[in-house]
């Protein structure tokens, strides 16, 4: 047996010989002999069996097996010495860093934590060595390892690579790794394919217009517009939401969002209101245990991110009409029609008022604004003469109630200081205000004869923009109130039942219908500021339930590929 005095023997001979190591053969093989001995003499074996391994080639495999046996010592500190020195065997031979990567990532599932951290040390030495070898390792363990590992991979990918020099990362390395994710991305959970989103979106080729296109790819890909939507699956749903928040971030006019707006618009909204929310089950048991489960409003979810990536249609083609005409139905869905108009009349006035849903309208109206001046005949073509009419009305009576909150939500604010516009209530004022202001901002464009599609808002969930007048007392939404420009037929009245020509002519006894009014002076509990007319239904932003990853599935069970739940 191996002693330490033999093995300290052993190195000076290998040490002094330098390139010409490789003529003692029976000394290295002395070294490896160690393995088998006690403990000085494996911590030692563990350093000196990589010292001279590039002396050897014959007996490669036999070394990288003697360090491989050390590497699952009982010792911890024998063990932590062979993973350290595991980079080394490839310093100046690479032919086994591939190999030698696949068994670092194994060794990422081990629960020691400093047996852990040596490891990710080892596999940041590695891949300053070769990264595209390195990787080449971590995924072949992502893709056919165990779970643990998997994740755990993953999780590296994920917060080391990010440290590596620009140097490292190159054009072959990152090819690799979009080769490489696309087929990981075909078996993922929710988790890993937001994880791999973002490991892709920080490579230097995804920041060029084509890369950019190749992620807005990917992610249809995962969406797989070719299936049904599945309304009452949450599973399902949760997909296309997950999908659509990825890909927002690279749409612009040069990336359009085409195929995903037309995919809500043929399939999502015509059963908008049949759509379950993701993890509503869940959320049912919860309330079973005597706990109000957490609200979410998975229509406003989905017609916001419609919104957001209705900016960057393409052009409509007349094979495309009917999302356009399922958005505008959704958007009369919301906007109700004055109560002499309405065939619910005598049950809306029974029940007080219709309920006006703000902020599903200014989602619906944004999109319907931006995706109709790609067809402006959309409303004017003579067929359409009736619809038109039965639009203005319904947006003359939005805009009344839409004009009277305004008022009233700037008059509550008006004279407030910059402290009392921190408090949560008047943040929701003014949330509530930036809602009702662009509406009125739409509703003034659309109402025109024909519609117009020139204005330009900022959606009320994203970042307001400051002023020089905002560093006063006064919010700069208080500073004026005559930009509260009524909507009104040019005659005031509304249209008679016959066309009429340049807004004037047709029966005047029958254009005398009284308008119905929105009441005043009384405030629900929920806005804080809302008139009796309906809910004051604005969320701040996206979801309010964890932010823009708040639909990751739980489970890590495989499916049939593409999505795993």
């Amino acid at each position: 047996m191996v002693t330490i005095e033999q093995l300290y023997k052993d190195y000076g001979v290998l040490a002094d010989a330098k390139d010409k190591a490789g003529e003692h053969v029976e000394t290295y093989k002395s070294i490896l002999s160690a393995v088998e001995a006690s403990g000085g003499e494996k911590r030692l074996a563990a350093q000196f069996i990589p010292r001279f391994f590039k002396y050897f080639p014959t007996l490669a495999e036999q070394a990288i097996n003697a360090q491989l046996d050390l590497c699952e010592d009982d010792d911890s500190s024998i063990r932590r010495q062979a993973i350290k020195e595991l980079p080394n065997l490839c310093k100046e031979n690479k032919d086994h860093l591939v190999r030698i990567a696949d068994v670092l990532t194994q060794l990422l599932q081990s629960e020691d934590a400093q047996d852990l951290s040596t490891v990710n040390g080892a596999l940041i030495a590695l891949l300053k060595i070769d990264a595209k070898g390195t990787l080449g390792g971590l995924f072949e363990q992502i893709l056919k390892g165990e779970d643990t590992v998997r994740e755990r991979a993953i999780k590296f990918l994920s917060t080391k690579l990010k440290n590596l020099s620009a140097e490292l990362i190159t054009k072959d390395v990152e090819e690799l790794m979009i080769d490489k994710s696309k087929e990981v991305l075909q078996d993922v959970n929710g988790e890993e394919f937001i994880t791999f989103m973002t490991i892709l979106s920080k490579l230097e080729s995804m920041q060029t217009l084509t890369g950019r296109q190749q992620m807005v790819e990917l992610v249809a890909e995962q969406a797989d517009f070719k299936a049904d939507f599945e309304h009452s699956d949450g599973d399902c749903v949760d997909r296309l939401l997950q999908c659509v928040q990825q890909a927002l971030p690279f749409f612009s006019r040069n990336v359009p969002s085409t195929k995903f707006v037309l995919y809500i618009c043929d399939h999502v909204l015509p059963v908008l209101d049949k759509v379950v929310s993701p993890g509503e089950e869940t959320e049912a048991s919860s309330a079973g245990d005597g706990k109000a489960p957490a609200k979410v409003d998975i229509k406003l979810d989905i017609v916001k991110l419609l919104a957001e990536m209705s900016q960057f249609t393409g052009d409509f083609t007349a094979d495309n009409e009917t999302a356009l005409s399922n958005l505008y139905t959704t958007l009369l869905a919301y906007m109700p029609l004055p109560p002499a108009e309405s065939e619910n009349a005598d049950e809306e006035k029974s029940n007080g008022s219709p309920k006006l849903q703000f902020s599903h309208v200014e989602c619906l109206m944004f999109a319907f604004h931006q995706v109709a001046k790609r067809k402006p005949g959309f409303l004017t073509d003579e067929e359409n003469a009736e619809k038109l009419k039965d639009f203005r009305l319904r947006l003359q009576y939005f805009a009344r109630g839409t004009q009277l909150y305004m008022k009233q939500l700037r008059l509550a604010l008006q004279g407030k200081s910059g402290a009392d516009l921190k408090s949560d209530e008047n943040k929701l004022k003014l949330v509530a205000l930036r809602v009702t202001t662009n509406i009125n901002v739409l509703i003034k464009d659309l109402f025109h004869n024909p519609p117009s599609y020139k204005s330009t808002v900022m959606l009320s969930w994203k970042p307001a923009q400051r002023s020089s007048s905002e560093s006063g007392t006064q919010p700069q939404q208080t500073q004026k109130r005559s930009n509260i420009t009524p909507i009104t037929f040019s005659d005031g009245s509304p249209p008679s039942k016959k066309p009429q020509q340049g807004n004037k002519g047709g029966n005047k006894n029958r254009g005398q219908r009284t308008m119905y009014t929105p009441p005043g002076g009384k405030y629900s509990n929920k806005a804080g500021a809302a008139p009796t007319f309906g809910d004051a239904d604005y969320g701040s932003g996206f979801g309010g339930r964890g932010g823009q990853n708040q639909y990751r599935r739980r489970g890590r069970g495989r499916g049939r590929g593409g999505w795993r739940y």
